[in-house]
């Protein structure tokens, strides 16, 4: 038997204490059922499984575009994220972004230690209708699919045990202060008024940022430093993951509405409108700038209308969702020219995507949102208001350099721990091979003990 170490050992020692710990916890009753609304714990539901169905659609989606030797090691990494930050979730993650607030900074870390409280206590401030457990658990989907969101930046060269240590102190020190400072009425930035509907914040500027300190920390891959152009390894999957994606984000984005009333409905249609017209947007102007139209332009830029539309979808019209999507995706593939004039190595452009798509769906929030279509919200500067425009770019910039600075020494320290990177020759051989004794080949799924498996 191989000799393990501390490292090797230590993930699954603290599991089984954290099972051993709670079995020990006290049994509640749940929620009395006659308090609550029905329809609106039947979309919650609905509208949390959808959520749930982004994470291996984007594994699929980023899965596709990697080289074919580290197709099984990036999508393992978008879905590993939901046993992590599940466990995580239930311990201490969902006190910490909406526990009792500490100074409007942090949820307060014994609120709902282990879930205490959360069956039988009172229902969420902002979501009256529905049982407190349902709350906790749509909020969960969206905490696993954001470090999900990091995998495509550092994908082909990042260590698998490195990247597990990554998504747990993402999941402590960024995702869940920036959760409550967003989402909780206590919290920093909903104080000030910034306006964030479904996570441009929260999800996609902290990936994004966690995406650009990532591929900083990681360095260039040696492909990408010798110019070699890689293939997608399954157009296909792409495909398919953002159909999964897009069809998941109508949960993300309506379910953020909490009810199953009107403002759901208009946030359903801006988030299909607004993704239609940005793949659109992207492949016309991939066309405009000599290419030609493509499967993937099209599948990336609707990712990116989706993206810049989840702060706006809750509190924009409807026709004014197409104009979010044609300009966000214009930005973005600008971006994404942009980086790839540079040294900065973002494997699968998460950061002019998700990061710029977030940062741009915040701003034009601070546009173009409408009292008209969400009383709750204000309007914009489109509308009359310029000092809700100024308080969301101040939102923006506060979070841009939170989630950098963070998400940069979460990378540094755990390349004190361990390496962070993988050996040139476990890169030239590929992480599927390396990291996991698997590889996926020409739809063939070849174990390390040598048997082929038909996966088509």
């Amino acid at each position: 038997m191989t000799n393990l170490n501390f490292k090797q050992t230590s993930p699954f020692i603290i599991l089984l204490l954290i099972a051993v710990f709670a079995i020990f916890m006290p049994v509640v009753p749940h929620y009395d059922a006659s308090k609550y609304n029905a329809a609106d714990i039947a979309w919650i539901l609905v509208a949390t499984a959808l959520v749930f169905l982004m994470t291996p659609g984007l594994a699929f989606f980023y899965g596709g575009m990697v080289h074919r030797k580290n197709v099984l090691s990036t999508m393992i990494k978008s879905v590993v994220a939901a046993g992590v930050i599940t466990v995580l979730w239930v311990t201490v993650g969902f006190s910490l972004a909406f526990g009792e607030s500490i100074h409007g900074l942090i949820g307060s870390p014994e609120t709902f230690f282990f879930f205490k409280n959360v069956s039988s206590g009172a229902p969420w401030s902002l979501a009256p209708t529905i049982p407190l457990t349902l709350f906790a658990l749509f909020q969960l989907m969206f905490a696993i699919i954001t470090p999900g969101l990091v995998v495509g930046a550092v994908a082909e060269r990042i260590r698998f045990t490195s990247y597990i240590l990554f998504i747990v102190l993402f999941g402590i020190f960024v995702y869940s202060p920036l959760a409550h400072w967003t989402w909780h009425p206590d919290g920093i930035l909903f104080k000030m008024g910034v306006l964030d509907f479904a996570g441009g914040t929260v999800v996609h500027i902290s990936a994004g940022m966690a995406a650009l300190a990532g591929a900083m920390v990681l360095k260039r891959r040696q492909s990408h430093m010798e110019h070699k152009e890689i293939p997608p390894a399954n157009i296909p999957y792409v495909l398919i993951g953002t159909g999964l994606l897009w069809f998941g984000w109508f949960g993300f984005n309506a379910g953020s509405a909490l009810s199953s009333g009107a403002l759901a409905v208009s946030a359903f249609a801006t988030t299909n409108i607004s993704a239609g017209a940005a793949g659109l947007s992207w492949m016309f102007f991939d066309v405009l700038r000599g290419k030609k139209p493509s499967v993937l332009g099209f599948c990336i830029g609707a990712v990116v209308g989706l993206v810049a539309i989840t702060p706006a979808a809750g509190y924009v019209a409807l026709p004014t969702s197409i104009f979010i999507g044609v300009v966000a995706a214009v930005i973005s593939n600008l971006a994404v020219l942009w980086k790839s004039k540079t040294s900065l190595d973002d494997t699968l452009d998460v950061f002019p995507c998700h990061g710029v798509g977030g940062i741009v769906g915040m701003l034009l929030t601070g546009v173009f949102a409408s009292k008209t279509v969400n009383p709750a919200g204000v309007d914009g500067l489109f509308y009359g208001n310029p000092e809700f425009f100024f308080i969301q770019l101040k939102g923006v910039l506060i979070v841009v350099v939170f989630s950098f600075v963070v998400s940069f020494a979460i990378f540094k320290l755990i390349n004190v721990i361990q390496p962070i990177r993988v050996t040139s020759e476990e890169e030239e051989e590929g992480l599927d091979a390396s990291q996991h004794d698997e590889k996926y080949l020409q739809g063939t799924l070849i174990m390390a003990t040598g048997v082929e498996v038909d996966v088509h």
